[in-house]
Order: C-alpha cells, then sequence, then structure tokens
C-alpha cells in the first residue's frame, strides 16, 4: 500500500517540497516535470492523494475531471492547446508510474509519436 506519508507528491501539495507550479485550483495543482520528455511538461496532481487509477472511487469523478480541465487551461496557456498535446495518466508499475499519486502527464511543444512506447 502506498502511504500519503511518504509521498513525494503530497509533500509538493502541503509545500514541504519546492516545485515549478505553473496552476493551482482548489482541487488540483500542476508543477513542471524536473526530467521533461517534451519541451512543455507538466505533472497535474489532485490535492488529495489518490495512489493510482486503480484507487478512483465514483465519488472522485469531478476531481479527476478538474485534472483535465487544468491540463486545457494549461495548454492554453503554453501556446500548445492549437497544434496538440498528449494527457496521460499511467497506472502501477509497468505502464511507468514511478510516484504512486495519481497525476497527469502534459505533454507537448513537439510532435509526439504513436504508440508512445
Amino acid at each position: 500500500m502506498h502511504s500519503k506519508l511518504d509521498c513525494l507528491f503530497c509533500k509538493i501539495v502541503n509545500g514541504d517540497i519546492p516545485a515549478e507550479i505553473v496552476y493551482e485550483s482548489d482541487t488540483a495543482l500542476a508543477f513542471r516535470d524536473i526530467n521533461p520528455q517534451a519541451p512543455i511538461h507538466v505533472l497535474i496532481i489532485p490535492r488529495q492523494h489518490i495512489a493510482t487509477i486503480n484507487d478512483i472511487a465514483d465519488a472522485h469523478q469531478s476531481l479527476v475531471g478538474s485534472l483535465y480541465s487544468a491540463a486545457r487551461e494549461i495548454a492554453e496557456a503554453e501556446g500548445i492547446a492549437a497544434d496538440g498535446y498528449r494527457a496521460v495518466m499511467n497506472c502501477n508499475a509497468a505502464a511507468g508510474q514511478t510516484v504512486f499519486h495519481i497525476h497527469l502527464h502534459l505533454l507537448g511543444g513537439r510532435p509526439l509519436g504513436w504508440p508512445p512506447g
């Protein structure tokens, strides 16, 4: 079980670890990835700790939706909305999830191939 006590992203939400914040709302926080995979690479997280997609409950629907609303606003602000961008969430280690607090990757600023990896 992944605990919010040792969660890197919870520590960012609480202000214990610095991050380059690009967006804040009551439900979400977004910051630049420290290891960007595209010219624009922002991580959008809920303020509430949810470890994986498998832990999303029906009650979280509007919270998860707010992450996509944030992605739309950030893409517009970063100037990548018109050209296109990718919003992706990984679930568990085999899919590449390394921090167990759900997060939406917003990637853009270059052509993105498919399949992604």
